[in-house]
């Protein structure tokens, strides 16, 4: 009766049942996983979202590429990332995931591929078999700073690839694309007549690298690093989203920056608005309070990267005492990866972590990891939590 596209069954694995049954007992634990901001004590300011009140909000007149004032604004903000994409060639969505869907829809028809980075955040293979769309990863290999692995990518290339997928800062080694990398796939997709999809929503949190630099001493742009937003030189769908440039997850507004050659940018933006006209899925209040809820997001930002900049300073700290436990280096974003003693498995590793002390953590072969042993944290849990949890953390993993 249902779709193909769709699981039959969804088991729970052994790490959600015995977080379940720990929070069914009552055990408090020390979630290392928390990237909610507003469930960690960030600061808001008050009244952050009294613009969603605005009466201009009760007069319904979609635009399908998004009203023309909350596409300025979102213009202004690639403006200060360095990316000078005009209002007219932004599209706002309901989220990036959504934001993902309609790019599947404009790319690919069923079957089609598009290129995928691993490690990453398991989302994409979720979001192109929706839309009956083949996800290809492509690995990625850390020498001391994270690149791709050229001759993988070139490897998962074929007759039916549409498009690359960037996430940079990527979620969750934090890396970011540096400029070899950047030229090195402009060729390969100008020489495949292929589009880059550049999922940039973290690029406003750069974090202080190994020798106590900042992602800005790399080189790289004002807010942490080479952005693909604006590249010219081949069609180029730059994403971004309230949910982290301004630490509001539940105001559902993302957008699209649409950058390249003229007449593609021209024809992706008029068969965008056909798209979008089918769904006219963003609300008209998020809208008409863009503006607004993008500056109140400049104060949530500051707490944000101040609270990150504490956790990854202390991190840094406590493993200085375990050298079996090392930090590969995040380079912007709101995670970090350690690399633990391969003693265990990372499903054993996690596990003993929640059993003996009440601490979670997500192991690497979440997020597609190529071995183990790796465990990924959050850096935005509340500074205390953060800190015991990773005492206990380093205490557990360096026993051998």
């Amino acid at each position: 009766m249902f779709s193909s596209r769709l699981p039959r069954e969804l088991p729970p694995n052994d790490l959600a049942r015995a977080v379940a049954n720990l929070r069914a007992a009552g055990t408090s634990l020390l979630d290392l996983t928390a990237t909610n901001p507003t469930a960690v004590d960030i600061p808001y300011p008050s009244g952050v979202l009294s613009s969603l009140a605005d009466p201009l909000a009760e007069r319904y007149e979609p635009d399908p590429h998004g009203v023309p004032a909350a596409r300025r604004a979102v213009a202004a903000e690639f403006q200060r990332q360095g990316a000078p994409i005009p209002a007219d060639r932004i599209v706002l969505t309901a989220s990036t995931s959504e934001a993902y869907a309609l790019l599947f829809k404009l790319l690919c028809d069923a079957g089609d591929d598009v290129l995928i980075p691993q490690p990453s955040y398991p989302l994409f293979e979720w979001l192109t078999r929706l839309d009956n769309v083949s996800a290809r990863p492509y690995r990625l290999e850390y020498h001391g700073r994270w690149s791709i692995d050229r001759q993988d990518l070139e490897r998962a290339l074929t007759p039916r690839t549409r498009a690359v997928l960037v996430v940079s800062p990527n979620n969750p080694t934090g890396a970011r694309l540096d400029d070899d990398d950047r030229d090195w796939l402009v060729e390969v997709c100008q020489a495949r007549g292929l589009a880059m999809i550049a999922d940039e929503v973290f690029a406003d949190y750069p974090l202080a690298v190994g020798s106590g630099r900042s992602a800005w001493g790399l080189g790289l742009g004002p807010t942490g690093g080479s952005i693909l937003a604006g590249e010219s030189r081949v069609l180029t769908f730059s994403l971004g989203g309230l949910s982290k440039s301004a630490g509001l997850p539940q105001v559902k507004l993302g957008w699209i920056g649409v950058s390249g050659p003229d007449d593609l940018v021209g024809d992706a933006i008029d068969l965008l608005g056909v798209i979008g006209d089918t769904y006219l899925s963003v609300s008209t209040p998020v809208q008409v309070a863009a503006p607004r809820l993008i500056e109140a997001g400049r104060e949530i930002r500051t707490a944000i990267q101040a609270r990150l900049d504490l956790n990854l300073a202390a991190l840094r700290a406590a493993i200085g005492g375990h050298p079996s436990v090392a930090l590969l280096d995040p380079e912007a974003g709101w995670s970090a990866v350690l690399r633990v003693p391969a003693v265990e498995s990372e499903e054993q590793l996690v596990l003993r972590l929640l059993r003996d002390a009440h601490v979670l953590v997500h192991p690497g072969y979440f997020f597609d990891f190529a071995h183990e042993a790796f465990v990924v944290v959050s850096l935005l849990p509340d500074p205390a939590v953060f800190g015991e949890g990773i005492g206990r953390l380093l205490t557990i993993a360096s026993r051998r």
